[in-house]
Order: C-alpha cells, then sequence, then structure tokens
C-alpha cells in the first residue's frame, strides 16, 4: 500500500489466547503500539511502543516521575539527532560535555557513512536518528524487557519491509478471517474464489498464513502471488502448505509489527466471518480509515452463499454505533458487504479505475488520478464536497507538486483538506471514479 498513513495496533503478549485468523493473545501484560507515517506513496518510517503492566503494580507522584516529564536538556549528547522524553535508572544522569555530544554525532555520522549511506542525506538522517535513540536508551535506564521488545520489534520491522519492498508496485490485497474455517465451509469456496479472482487482476494476496480462511486466500493466488504473515503461537506451529518454506513467508513474535504490515503494503482489506481476532482486524482497518491514519481503501466484506455473518454484524454497527451517535452516517461509507465474491472483485477495482493513490504535499492533499477530469467535473466535486476544504478550491494539476516525485506521469487533483471527516473523504474518491469513468480507459490500461 503506498501509504501514509500511522498505523495504530493494540496487541497483548503472553499467556492464554484464541485465534481466528488473526489471535488476541491475553494476560497481565498488554502491549499498545502506534506506528504513524503521512499519507503518502511510501512506506512509513516512524514508530512507538507503550507497554503497561496491569496487576499489582501502583504508581507513586514523585518529583523524579515529574523530571521523567520534561524534555531533554539542550547539552544532551545525542539531541542534535533527536529529542525525546529521557528517564535515567536515578534521575541524575550528568550531561556529557558538549565536545562530547559532539564526537558522538561524528561517529554516528560515519557509522551511516561506512555502509554506503549520506548522513546530510533525508534518509541518512534518518539512520542517524534510530542510531542516537538507541543509544539514549542505556542513560534513560530502560529493562531488559523493554530493550529486547524494541530490539525484536525493530528487527521484525526491518525484515518484513525488506521482503515487501521487492513487490513494491504490485497492488495487493489482505485477507482475514477464521482460522477455524473448515475446507468445505461456503466461505472458505467464497475466500479461495474471490483470492485467484483478483489474482487474475494481477493482484497479491496477504493473509496470516495459518488454516482457515488464511489459507483459502493462498490457494486462489497459490505461493508465487501469496504473502503469509506468521504469528508465533503455541497452538499455531506451522504454516499451510501453500505458503510454508517460500521466501513471502514472514514469522512475527509481535501483534502489532505483524498488523503494520498488514495495513501499510494493502491496496485493498478483505475480511471474511471470523472470530475476534478478525473483528479486531476489521475495527483496526476501519478505524486508521475514519481517523486518517492510513491510506483510504475499499474495505470489502465477504462470506459464501447462504450467510448471514455480515448482515447481522452490520445492524449491530447501525443500531448500536450510528443510531447512538458514535459514528457518523458517512463512516458507512467505510465499508462494502459484498453480494458474491465477483460483486467484491469489482467493489475493489471500482475504487482504482480513476483515482490512483495520494499523499499530502506540505498542507495539500494531492489525489493522483489516471486521467484528467473535465473542468465541469471538477466544478461539481467543489459544489458537493466543499465541507472537507480548509480554504480554496479542489484544482487540477498536470503532474507533481514541488517536493512531491511518485508517479510523475499522472496528474493530480490538489485541495486543501482539512484533514478531518476522512469517511467523506472515500465518498470524493468514490465521486471521482463515478464522474470521471467515461473517459477513463479500460481497467488495466493504465495507472495499475
Amino acid at each position: 500500500m503506498a501509504v501514509a498513513g500511522t498505523v495504530a495496533g493494540t496487541a497483548s503478549v503472553a499467556g492464554a489466547a484464541s485465534v481466528s485468523g488473526s489471535a488476541s493473545v491475553s494476560a497481565s501484560v498488554s502491549v499498545a503500539a502506534s506506528v504513524s507515517a503521512s499519507v503518502s506513496a511510501s512506506v512509513p518510517v516512524a514508530g512507538s511502543v507503550a507497554g503497561s503492566v496491569s496487576g499489582t503494580a501502583s504508581a507513586t507522584a514523585s518529583h523524579a516521575h515529574l523530571a521523567a516529564l520534561l524534555p531533554i536538556a539542550e547539552d544532551d549528547p545525542l539531541s542534535g539527532w533527536h529529542r525525546a522524553p529521557r528517564v535515567s535508572r536515578d534521575q541524575r544522569t550528568p550531561p556529557m560535555p558538549k565536545d562530547s555530544r559532539s564526537d558522538q554525532t561524528d561517529r554516528i555520522r560515519d557509522l551511516v557513512q561506512s555502509v554506503g549511506g549520506d548522513p546530510d542525506s533525508f534518509d541518512g538522517r534518518l539512520v542517524g536518528e534510530l542510531i542516537a535513540t538507541s543509544l539514549k536508551m542505556i542513560p534513560d535506564g530502560h529493562d531488559t524487557g523493554q530493550l529486547k521488545l524494541i530490539n525484536a520489534a525493530l528487527k521484525e520491522m526491518r525484515y518484513a519491509y525488506t521482503v515487501f519492498n521487492r513487490y513494491a508496485g504490485i497492488r495487493k490485497i489482505s485477507i482475514f478471517g477464521s482460522a477455524r474455517t473448515p475446507a468445505d465451509h461456503p466461505d472458505y469456496e467464497a475466500a479461495r474464489t474471490f483470492s485467484k479472482a483478483m489474482a487474475a487482476n494481477a493482484w497479491m494476496s496477504i493473509t496470516g498464513a495459518g488454516d482457515g480462511i488464511m489459507k483459502a486466500g493462498h490457494e486462489g493466488p497459490q505461493r508465487e502471488g501469496s504473502f503469509g504473515l506468521s504469528i508465533r503461537l503455541p497452538f499455531e506451529t506451522t504454516a499451510n502448505e501453500v505458503i510454508e518454506g517460500d521466501p513471502k513467508l514472514i514469522n512475527f513474535r509481535y501483534f502489532f509489527t505483524r498488523k503494520l504490515m498488514f495495513m501499510s503494503h494493502a491496496d485493498a482489506v478483505a475480511v471474511f466471518p471470523g472470530g475476534f481476532g478478525t473483528q479486531d482486524e476489521l475495527f483496526e482497518s476501519l478505524v486508521l480509515a475514519q481517523t486518517g491514519k492510513s491510506n483510504i481503501v475499499p474495505i470489502v466484506l465477504l462470506e459464501g452463499a447462504g450467510g448471514g455473518y455480515w448482515k447481522y454484524w452490520d445492524t449491530y454497527v447501525r443500531k448500536n454505533l450510528l443510531d447512538l451517535g458514535w459514528v457518523s452516517p458517512d463512516d458507512l461509507s467505510l465499508y462494502h458487504i459484498a453480494k458474491n465474491p465477483a460483486d467484491g472483485v469489482e467493489h475493489v477495482l471500482e475504487f482504482y479505475r480513476v483515482y490512483h493513490s495520494s499523499r499530502y504535499v506540505q498542507q495539500d492533499l494531492v489525489l493522483r488520478i489516471k486521467h484528467p477530469l473535465p473542468a465541469a467535473v471538477i466544478e461539481q466535486l467543489n459544489d458537493e464536497f466543499g465541507g472537507l476544504l480548509k480554504s480554496g478550491r479542489i484544482t487540477p494539476s498536470d503532474g507533481p507538486l514541488a517536493g512531491e516525485s511518485d508517479h510523475p506521469d499522472l496528474p493530480r487533483l490538489v485541495l486543501r483538506h482539512t484533514r478531518n471527516h476522512f469517511s467523506t473523504l472515500r465518498r470524493l474518491i468514490d465521486r471521482i471514479n463515478e464522474l470521471g469513468s467515461a473517459a477513463a480507459p479500460p481497467l488495466g490500461a493504465t495507472g495499475s
């Protein structure tokens, strides 16, 4: 997924668990993760992890706790790279002299250069900040468990991005559903049919690598068109035979890093019936789109013939969320309940009929489209969606804005977005596809 959003996830680690598609594991320690990036055609870069321990632990308000909230002093040895709150083991770690700070910065620059990086480039500076942040964890006094978590999470993200980056530019769909669905169930057959049809349109599938719907999502595109994101659980020790042994099978220790990969690389999301894990993944997808923390992508809900799973789910959403005011009417446009696998495929492909991708360039939201829209259509979009504009109007652009380099051949629509009401932004994209489809080339002809 050419993303930009931030991926926010919650996961519980250790103890007993139950799984459906992607499981939740609960115990006395929970880990909450939130990973952010700007809406862009590039993948996100920044992340933060916060842990909380439930049980008998208690916190006392003291001067030390207040001091932990203060920003790093100007004479912090690594403040030239990054500033963040610091908690030293005894809150009395003396600052490093300025000449030592300069020496530390020079050594970090040398490290970046030693592996072929340019320490003065934007990417080089980001890597330098990663090194500086890692070094700060020693005087911060983090315990061993925290260091192990941060270390393992960073390793998982680096490896997973390396695998996915080999397939950049290919559309991908994340498929969620129960690991318990038997092979003779109508939902299983629907997932296999759907994923096979998506593969026929040059899409790759991302599933959890287990059995049930995950295996069905691999059987459609087969090994060559599949990614498997496996989670290490005591009761799920192996991947399904379709993806087992493939270089695109990635093993994760943490749910939040796994979720990041599911969402940051997805150009669409398909959800089949499942349990707590499936519902968690579905609502995660909806929340990220609703809040603008990921790119808006089509989220399609599917099941086998004769099923009523999504009918009851939709009733719950409308009666308990919409009618009580917890979501807005436009939020319902974030998902589509498909009549059958063919309808699900059509919904995903229609989303990209005219619209291609988006990103923010400073204060402007840039919508890349596959062909220019007539002036009358743009005028109509301004009339219908003026509430999305912080100022000005929706205007066309023949090519990229200053500071934008992705897909230079595609025309754009540019708007000063309020950075709010992302569900309405989804309706704007639908309207662009509807009004612009008359002049659109056949599907797959351009800007796939």
